[in-house]
Order: C-alpha cells, then sequence, then structure tokens
C-alpha cells in the first residue's frame, strides 16, 4: 500500500511537471519520424499496468482535476489504448475547456484513429486558446504537411521553432518540406539543427543522409545511415539508403549486403529491389 502511495504522489508530481512544462507529454507522443502522431512507448506489460494503476488512483482521489485525466490519457496512449486515451482527454476537455494541452493530445490521439478532421479541429482550438502552445502548432503542421498543404505547414513550423527554439521535432519537420520540395541545403541545415538538439534520435540522420545523398556526399550519407542504424538496426530505410550510398561511392559489395538486410526487414522496400537489380546480392 505505501509502495502504491509513492506511485501515486509520484504521478502527481508528474501532472505538475506537465501543467509547469505547458505539457511537455504532448511532444514526448508525437513520433521521432516527425509524422506527429502518438507513438506506442516500449514499456513491459507489468510497467504499463503500474503505471496506469497509480494514475487511475490519482483520478480517483481527484475527480475534478483535468490535469489528472490528461496525464493518464498521454500514458494511455503511449501504450497504444487510444479509445481510452481520447475518452481520458475528453474528461480533460468538459473540465477544462480551453487546456491547450488536453486539445492537442486529444488531437494526437485522433490522427491514431484516422479521425485527422477532428484532430485538426482541436489543434485549431488548442491554439485558440493558447498562442503560445508549441507542440499545438507542432501537431497541426504535420498533419498540414502529411495532406500536402506544405505552405501551411512550414507556417505552423516557423512559429512552433520561435516559440521553442529547442524542438528538435519541429526543425526536423520543417527539414522534412524542405527535402520534399528539394531545397536540399536547407532541409540539412533543419537536420543539422534537429540532430544538434537530440543527438540519440534516428530519424534526423536517416533525413539528413537522403538530402545528403541527392547533392552527391556519399561519404557523409554513408556516415548518417549508420548512425541512424545505431538507433534502430532493423530500419529498413536506413539500410536501403546505406546500400544506395555505398553504390554511389563505388563500393557494390557492401551495397548489396546492405541492400539485402532492408529486404530482410522490409521485403517491399522499393529502394532495395531495385538496387538488388543493380548489383545483384552479396
Amino acid at each position: 500500500m505505501r509502495e502504491r502511495r509513492r506511485a501515486a504522489s509520484r504521478a502527481m508530481i508528474l501532472i505538475a511537471a506537465t501543467v509547469l512544462a505547458g505539457c511537455e507529454s504532448t511532444n514526448n507522443i508525437i513520433a521521432r519520424s516527425g509524422t506527429g502522431v502518438a507513438e506506442v512507448a516500449t514499456q513491459s506489460p507489468q510497467e504499463a499496468s503500474a503505471n496506469i494503476a497509480s494514475l487511475t488512483e490519482v483520478v480517483q482521489r481527484n475527480p475534478n482535476s483535468a490535469e489528472a485525466f490528461n496525464t493518464r490519457g498521454v500514458a494511455y496512449a503511449r501504450i497504444g489504448k487510444f479509445p481510452e486515451a481520447i475518452a481520458d482527454f475528453n474528461q480533460s476537455i468538459k473540465l477544462a475547456p480551453n487546456n491547450a494541452a488536453s486539445l492537442t493530445n486529444r488531437a494526437l490521439a485522433y490522427r491514431q484513429v484516422n479521425r485527422n478532421d477532428a484532430a485538426l479541429a482541436d489543434f485549431n482550438r488548442a491554439i485558440a486558446a493558447d498562442p503560445g502552445h508549441a507542440p499545438a502548432y507542432l501537431g497541426r503542421a504535420n498533419l498540414l504537411r502529411a495532406q500536402g498543404n506544405l505552405e501551411e505547414a512550414r507556417v505552423d513550423l516557423d512559429q512552433a521553432i520561435k516559440l521553442n527554439p529547442e524542438s528538435a521535432q519541429a526543425f526536423h519537420a520543417r527539414g522534412l518540406i524542405y527535402q520534399r520540395e528539394g531545397n536540399h541545403p536547407q532541409a540539412i541545415t533543419d537536420f543539422d539543427n534537429a540532430i544538434d538538439r537530440d543527438p540519440f534520435a534516428g530519424a534526423p540522420y536517416l533525413a539528413r543522409g537522403q538530402s545528403l545523398l541527392a547533392i552527391g556526399k556519399s561519404d557523409k550519407a554513408i556516415e548518417d545511415f549508420n548512425a541512424a542504424l545505431n538507433v534502430d538496426n532493423k530500419n529498413p530505410d536506413a539500410w536501403a539508403g546505406l546500400g544506395l550510398a555505398y553504390e554511389k561511392s563505388g563500393n557494390r559489395a557492401k551495397a548489396a549486403e546492405s541492400y539485402q538486410r532492408a529486404l530482410t526487414f522490409d521485403p517491399n522496400n522499393q529502394l532495395a529491389k531495385d538496387g538488388v537489380a543493380r548489383v545483384g546480392r552479396a
């Protein structure tokens, strides 16, 4: 019982930190890939169950606390229980209709269940409620980018970076827009900034490697793809990119090996399939 009380106390500390930080938990459930959707945390079932149980105690003792429901909602979202998360965010918003953090978190959860219209409405409400809430701009930008509205997305990301210059995710997301437009030097600058702020995320290395390849810097691209694989050595896109970088640098043997590794993790990876067709198998 004493341990459960300590866990509940820690949860209350988390709630306080969430409020003071403008809901840092919003950032925590945005995927590293820059898609702006909630990511499933790598918790064991036992850890997840204990965390939810402690947060449920907090909710039961504070049934009128919007922060308590918001925090448990984040915990549900991080383990992929999005309907439960949305239910908690609904209650949080019912208790505090202008809570930008809860609105942003519900928007991210809506994206995971393919309710993009509802997500956009919540991002808009969050920004109207608190024009200084950077995570709402980041979340809305990633949704707009996914829908092909690149210019509107860039405006939101500019604002997100202005509000939070240390946001690695915002720099990464804006770099992806520049990359899609073919502006690789500017994309690389944004990926540099993302990596400077969070050197342990793999996605910016992968993206920077792709842009480096596009401007003919194969050797530097090899370094970035290897860095991405140091974070996740089962990433087929990183293996395929590494294969292409080796191929362009003239190392056909390593190219073939890398392409095959990519196909091990994703047999339908087109870049790897095309690479094997060109250089053969190791």
